[in-house]
């Protein structure tokens, strides 16, 4: 960030020197760098803004390109703008002045008050001291939430003409008080392939099997099967896969203070060992076309 102006670049690309495998990793929550001005139309304080972040998860998946992948990580908050979204998923309540009429203004996501541009954090706690104009709604979407769907798209689609195939490896968080519906398991992790129908049924249960071999408690979809990046750019009959990955933060981070605890390292390096093996499957599936087609 530019310490004079406030300034920063929104999202950034982390290479590999040569990408040799066909994976894309994306960070779209993690972000850290508060608008001076969101800040400032906020009535939350320098922590309670940061409930709904998926703290320190691009820390977390940085050996991507270590390992041959790139990573996509947003450097804007999500309680900014939250490109897991519809681009026009937009709460009417929160602004001064009528939205175009191709908003979609009636979504569950909106309703929760957690559309594109989110009206609350976390456990209900309003955003902002006052309603917002359509145009800077807009202008956030514009200057922001295109480019980097731009940039992903790049990405995936870059990767699947090198390899045939492209895995895209969505990295999220949740809070530590997540229990399986009916029963009192708390998830370590949660893959989500939209019931099926964003990545291969292979690969699915692949990671959920490493993740477990870790000694990690994994489920699949529930209560977490994937948001709009992984329905959207998931088309496994194309070669063309998506997962989500949902991380327990209370593996990791102090969900009071929003410290790292001391097991991160330790989070971390499990990661890199989830991370090299997910790859060493697929080349597997990919030999047997199971990544081709389902």
């Amino acid at each position: 960030m530019d310490r004079a102006t406030g300034e920063f670049e929104q999202f950034e690309i982390r290479e590999p020197t040569c990408q040799t495998i066909p994976f894309v990793y994306n960070s779209p929550h993690s972000g850290r760098c508060y608008p001076t001005a969101f800040l400032a139309d906020s009535r939350l304080d320098s922590v309670a803004i940061r409930r709904s972040a998926d703290h320190y998860v691009d820390e977390l998946f940085a050996p991507a390109p270590e390992l041959g992948a790139p990573l996509l990580a947003a450097n804007f908050p999500r309680a900014y703008l939250d490109v897991n979204r519809e681009p026009y998923e937009l709460d009417p309540k929160m602004f001064d002045g009528p939205l175009p009429s191709f908003a979609n203004i009636s979504s569950l996501r909106v309703a929760g008050g957690l559309g594109t541009i989110p009206r609350i954090v976390a456990e209900n706690m309003e955003i902002y001291r006052r309603r917002l104009s359509v145009e800077e709604g807009l202008a956030r979407i514009e200057r922001i939430y295109k480019p980097y769907h731009t940039a992903l798209r790049r990405l995936i689609a870059r990767t699947h003409a090198r390899f045939g195939t492209s895995i895209l490896i969505d990295c999220h968080s949740m809070p530590g008080n997540i229990r399986l519906s009916g029963s009192d398991i708390r998830p370590d992790f949660i893959i989500g392939d939209r019931y099926g129908t964003s990545a291969s049924a292979d690969l699915s249960r692949a990671a959920i099997c490493i993740l477990s071999e870790l000694g990690f408690t994994a489920v699949r979809n529930k209560p977490y099967a994937g948001g709009f990046i992984t329905e959207h750019y998931g088309r496994p009959t194309r070669g063309l896969h998506a997962l989500q990955i949902e991380i327990n933060r209370a593996l990791y981070v102090d969900e009071v203070t929003l410290e790292k605890r001391r097991d991160f390292e330790a989070v971390a390096g499990n990661l890199f060992t989830f991370m090299r093996q997910l790859a060493e499957v697929a080349d597997e599936l990919a030999g047997t076309t199971a990544l081709a087609a389902e």
